[in-house]
């Protein structure tokens, strides 16, 4: 059994995607982002980043403690090299998951979220224009990637559905909020239409759908604290005394 520590945005579905095609034992523990839950003492102890999703094992293959992985990309890594599915064992086709698995967590998850914070933001912290205007061109040519990777294959490395792939799908789901036109990448259209018709996919995008926060239901207090807490993070002290100095 895994422990996923988890809320439903697509760097969360992107492990209940995997569990479910893995048809692996799961148990969801959510972590309210919107609250700040990934900010509690108990949280930092398994991931020092402060961001979900974390997965722990609860049976890892040395038989020792439970071993707990954050990083979505470290994640879905460390399971299908545990469950030997849907990462190639030859070097190539290894190698080739490996870069987009990279290519998403550098490249298309950081873009895409910023696209969707400055084009939801609107003016109300001034002119946003600019940076509208570059998230979204940035994310028009990530999709121009995804769209020429795919124009002679059927899935990101290659002949075989993998990590790669699932990877990339959830931050995709929302392409018109990106302020994009799909008609416009037509082998992506179908690479998403493929996937999309998976109901090991459909599962992992559902889990946990009753998780949501409603804004509407806060309070004007509640809302400015979390604002607060969210924007505009920056470093969090380290102990003063007991470290290697």
């Amino acid at each position: 059994m895994f422990d996923l520590y988890f809320w439903p945005t697509p760097n969360g579905k992107k492990i209940t995607i995997l569990l479910e095609e893995c048809g692996l034992p799961y148990r969801i523990v959510p972590c309210n982002i919107g609250a700040g839950d990934q900010f509690t003492a108990e949280f930092l102890a398994i991931n020092p980043n402060h961001r979900m999703p974390v997965l722990v094992d609860n049976k890892p293959a040395d038989g020792g403690a439970p071993l707990s992985v954050f990083e979505s990309g470290a994640i879905m890594l460390y399971l299908a090299e545990k469950t030997g599915k849907f990462l190639p064992q030859d070097l190539r086709g290894r190698t080739q998951v490996q870069e987009w698995l990279i290519w998403q967590m550098a490249n298309q998850g950081p873009k895409s979220g910023e696209c969707g914070h400055f084009r939801r933001l609107g003016d109300a912290q001034g002119d946003q224009s600019y940076a509208v205007r570059r998230f979204t061109d940035e994310v028009n040519r990530l999709y121009g990637v995804l769209n020429n990777r795919l124009y002679n294959r059927r899935y990101l490395a290659g002949d075989t559905y993998s990590i790669a792939d699932m990877i990339c799908y959830p931050w995709t789901v929302n392409w018109q909020a990106q302020g994009q036109d799909i008609a416009e990448f037509p082998y992506f259209k179908r690479w998403q239409t493929a996937l999309a018709a998976r109901p090991a996919l459909q599962r992992g995008m559902t889990a946990g759908s009753d998780l949501q926060n409603d804004p509407s239901k806060l309070t004007l207090e509640e809302q400015a604290r979390r604002v607060k807490m969210l924007y505009n993070q920056r470093a969090r002290p380290a102990p003063a005394t007991g470290g290697m100095l």
